[in-house]
């Protein structure tokens, strides 16, 4: 079939705004993604319906079987969700995970230090985000649960982690691939000598976005600043509802599950630490294998810019597993509440992957509708340099947002970014390419289409739409005032006035969130 091409066309906009604001409007995920999905391959097709139905039967088998293969990456994220559906619940049947709640209640004294216990966990695996958000979430759920704090407010804490630390990690899978992409924008502008890390390193300070969202959630745990729908949610979670039962169980809930009076902490660190060390050692193993089958010198850092993520999620989470299950069968745990666990904890993910499998799909129609390349048209033009960086900050933003993928908006923006920085001043580059990368988290924070979204909820065992429209006010609040501060810094050349301009600003935000949540 061929596909028309919509990269000069606000057509291209339709199927993610179709999709966006039907969610916010029905609360029907489902619904509203397949919906855009249609709007796409209709458009894609030009209107002939025959030829949309065969499209869309083409890209959602695709997400199975692509290229004459299995779609590996695919059926691993599904694979790893699975398995550490199944983990989760062993741990519960276990009674491992009530242990550790009443063991953490005798050392983690009030909601406050549960919120930082979850927040620090998420700044400590920082290896990649979907593993941030799933690990972190089954460790801090017990404990958040047993303070009554409410689901979307761990969701919250669970996703401002995730992405801000991984973006600003080098030794993380964001962090690899943010290098891989700047070494070769570099060395095609003539800086191969450049060392790509240090050039990273040079940029974190200049990530405003994902600093300042850090920040904000530290404070929002320190001060209760609960602000717009979560102010709601958190009143409801202090009654004992910690999410909407009227909408159902979450994704990642496991309910009715057998509970053994046995249970140890060691039954949830112990498969939790070998889950973490299976996945960084497969991560580094198959980066390892790609150094070497290119004959280039091992690294660590050129593992994690070739490593396999999803394969190594996979992996690692059914090492995890094993040890999960032979724990249980160490506590003489029946076998009929084991099989139970391992029933339950699988279906408890099937809602995510339901999410995950339609936001796959509508995102594979927006790349082909060239969404993003028309998102990154409107950065051309005669816009003036010094507004440059808060453009593409918002344009980033706007193409995250839109398409519900930071990486692909790195992958579009950022040698945009460059071109125009060495079209002008070339000393400007830096600061312009940490505004793509900081947009692109602030988009992919907001997008009802994003998989980290997706997955941020589901670790949080918190409805999607939820999440979305209570982290929506403190996504907005940071990047108004990364805004402000890419517009300084685009005016001044000084990277240091546009960080304390952001952080005057962070700082008159707080003391307003403080005296409005009183």
């Amino acid at each position: 079939m061929m596909i028309t091409s919509y990269a000069d066309s606000a057509l291209s906009l339709l199927p993610p705004v179709v999709a966006i604001i039907l969610a916010v409007v029905t609360r029907k995920v489902l619904l509203s993604l397949g919906l855009g999905i249609l709007a796409g391959v209709v458009l894609l097709s030009d209107f002939s319906f025959g030829a949309a139905a065969s499209h869309l039967v083409s890209t959602v088998t695709s997400l199975v079987w692509d290229d004459g293969a299995l779609n590996a990456w695919n059926l691993q994220i599904i694979g790893f969700l699975v398995v550490l559906g199944m983990i989760t619940a062993l741990i519960t049947v276990s009674g491992s995970a009530r242990a550790f709640a009443d063991w953490a209640h005798q050392r983690i004294r009030n909601k406050r230090d549960a919120k930082l216990m979850t927040m620090f966990l998420g700044c400590v695996v920082f290896i990649d985000d979907y593993f941030n958000s799933i690990v972190v979430g089954s460790i801090a759920r017990p404990i958040t649960d047993r303070y009554h704090i409410s689901r979307a407010k761990l969701a919250y804490l669970l996703d401002s982690t995730a992405a801000p630390v991984c973006v600003i990690s080098p030794v993380s899978s964001w962090g690899a691939y943010i290098i891989a992409l700047i070494g070769g924008i570099l060395t095609a502008h003539g800086f191969a000598d450049t060392g790509h890390l240090s050039v990273f390193l040079q940029m974190v300070p200049m990530n405003f976005y994902a600093i300042f969202a850090l920040l904000l959630l530290l404070c929002v745990a320190i001060f209760g600043l609960d602000i717009g729908p979560m102010r709601q949610h958190e009143r409801n979670a202090q009654k004992g509802e910690l999410f909407d039962e009227s909408k159902g169980l979450p994704p990642g809930a496991t309910a009715d599950l057998p509970e053994a009076d046995t249970g140890k902490i060691m039954g949830l660190f112990l498969p939790i630490f070998v889950l973490v060390a299976a996945t960084i050692y497969f991560m580094v193993s198959t980066g390892a294998d790609a150094l070497a089958s290119e004959g280039l010198k091992f690294s660590v850092l050129g593992a994690f810019e070739n490593t396999e993520v999803s394969e190594s999620l996979f992996y690692g989470s059914l090492v995890g597993l094993v040890v999960t299950v032979l724990l249980t069968i160490q506590q003489k745990i029946s076998t009929s509440m084991m099989f139970t666990g391992l029933k339950v904890g699988a279906k408890s993910m099937l809602p995510a992957i339901y999410i995950l499998l339609f936001a796959w799909t509508i995102a594979s129609v927006i790349g082909e509708l060239e969404t993003g390349k028309y998102m990154a048209s409107l950065a051309t033009g005669n816009i003036p340099f010094a507004l440059l960086p808060a453009v593409l900050f918002l344009l980033a933003g706007l193409t995250a947002f839109s398409t519900g993928t930071s990486w692909g908006t790195f992958g579009i923006m950022l040698p945009i970014a460059a071109d125009m920085a060495m079209g002008s001043d070339s000393t400007m580059m830096l600061p312009m390419l940490a505004a793509v990368l900081s947009g692109a988290v602030f988009g992919d924070h907001c997008s009802p289409i994003s998989d980290t979204t997706i997955l941020s909820s589901t670790g949080a065992s918190c409805h999607h739409l939820d999440h979305v429209m209570t982290q929506l006010p403190y996504a907005v609040i940071v990047a108004v005032l990364s805004l402000v501060g890419y517009t300084v810094l685009g005016f001044t050349g000084s990277v240091a006035m546009g960080f304390i301009t952001c952080s005057v600003l962070f700082v008159l935000a707080v003391l307003g969130l403080k005296i409005a949540t009183k």
